[in-house]
């Protein structure tokens, strides 16, 4: 039984905007806490520092176009005008879930660039030369800056094909569930094991005429070929250290210099600052995804609601004289937008 029915419409309206201002508190109150904890751990661990992918930014455009839809809708509502109010909840619902959907592709682009969220910010297992090297028309492949490099120049084009190409077959398959047989005979690349060129054999390695590679060398074998194929070097983010991405560590930009982590003014982190390093997790990127995630389950809520109310204006339920619903939901979905837009201001300029 609804007794809200029977009060003062007055005091109704009020009552009902009291749980949505509520609703609005609440959600403040959850991510101030989120972006203060952002702020406190960036400066006592290693962060990296990522630029917004653009899918983002349309998705922004997305949000606003349809808070003002949705303003528009409402004048329509208030003036009678049902077909321009159906149109434009319909638009709003639109581009509410096209704000989805380029959520969605940002999340892609930010995996694109090694952006997960739960790795490590250095690569830690399948580290190219510890304890595998590969050598090209008898030249070594070798790391240099976070790149790969055969000849003094970048390993590129046919090279690097061939390199994935050659690495790529120790990855399990389902045609090679454990990864330890070779499916290619390719004569210009060898493996070496520690320095030592490794035999092929039974199309298998083998370090001597009686031994084969381990099952713990093998898996090494296995990260180094899936980090290979994914593009990465030393870091897990991918791309150019300081172009694409920074990486910082209490207040100051760290750098790469001979495979190791190093303060931008030269002076060298300690061994305790350098095994955290090596096996801190990439807190800045959790974050990323935390506070994205969250606003978007609260977008996917409101689309619920949202889909209501656009279902109830097809069945001419508003007009001048019945809008309560239609307003404070917008409310709400205003308020959303500017979470999001405080989100990615947020992010752009402290992440």
């Amino acid at each position: 039984m609804d007794l809200s029915k029977d009060k003062d419409p007055v005091i109704n309206e009020k009552m009902k905007k009291n749980l949505v201002y509520v609703s609005i508190f609440s959600i403040i109150m959850f991510f101030a806490g989120l972006s203060s904890a952002y702020i406190v751990l960036m400066g006592d661990s290693i962060w990296v520092k990522a630029a917004m992918p653009r899918a983002f930014w349309w998705s922004s455009l997305m949000i606003l176009l349809s808070s003002l839809s949705f303003i528009l809708a409402i004048s329509q509502a208030k003036k009678d005008q049902l077909t321009g109010l159906k149109a434009l909840m319909s638009i709003t619902l639109i581009l509410g879930l096209l704000f989805v959907y380029f959520q969605f592709q940002g999340f892609s682009q930010l995996k694109e660039k090694g952006i997960y969220g739960t790795s490590t910010v250095m690569v830690s297992e399948g580290k190219y030369g510890t304890p595998f090297e590969v050598q090209i028309n008898g030249d070594f492949i070798y790391v240099e800056d976070n790149t790969y490099k055969l000849n003094d120049k970048p390993l590129s084009g046919k090279n690097f094909e061939l390199f994935n190409s050659y690495l790529g077959q120790f990855i399990p398959s389902k045609k090679n569930p454990l990864g330890q047989t070779l499916s290619k005979n390719i004569s210009n690349v060898d493996l070496f094991y520690k320095g030592e060129r490794l035999i092929v054999k039974n199309k298998s390695l083998y370090i001597n005429d009686s031994t084969q590679l381990g099952p713990s060398d093998f898996k090494l074998l296995h990260y180094l070929a899936q980090n290979v194929n994914a593009k990465r070097v030393d870091l897990v983010p991918i791309g150019q250290l300081e172009k694409d991405y920074s990486i910082w560590y209490k207040g100051e930009e760290l750098v790469m210099k001979k495979r190791k982590l190093t303060r931008k003014n030269g002076k060298p982190l300690s061994n305790y600052e350098l095994n955290e390093a090596e096996r801190t997790r990439d807190n800045a990127s959790s974050f990323l995804y935390l506070l994205t995630y969250a606003h978007l389950l609260h977008i996917l809520v409101a689309l619920i609601y949202l889909l209501r109310i656009v279902i109830k204006t097809f069945r001419n339920t508003f007009n001048s004289k019945n809008h309560l619903s239609l307003r404070l939901t917008s409310i709400f979905w205003h308020f959303l937008g500017l979470l999001w837009g405080y989100l990615i201001l947020f992010l752009v300029f402290i992440h």
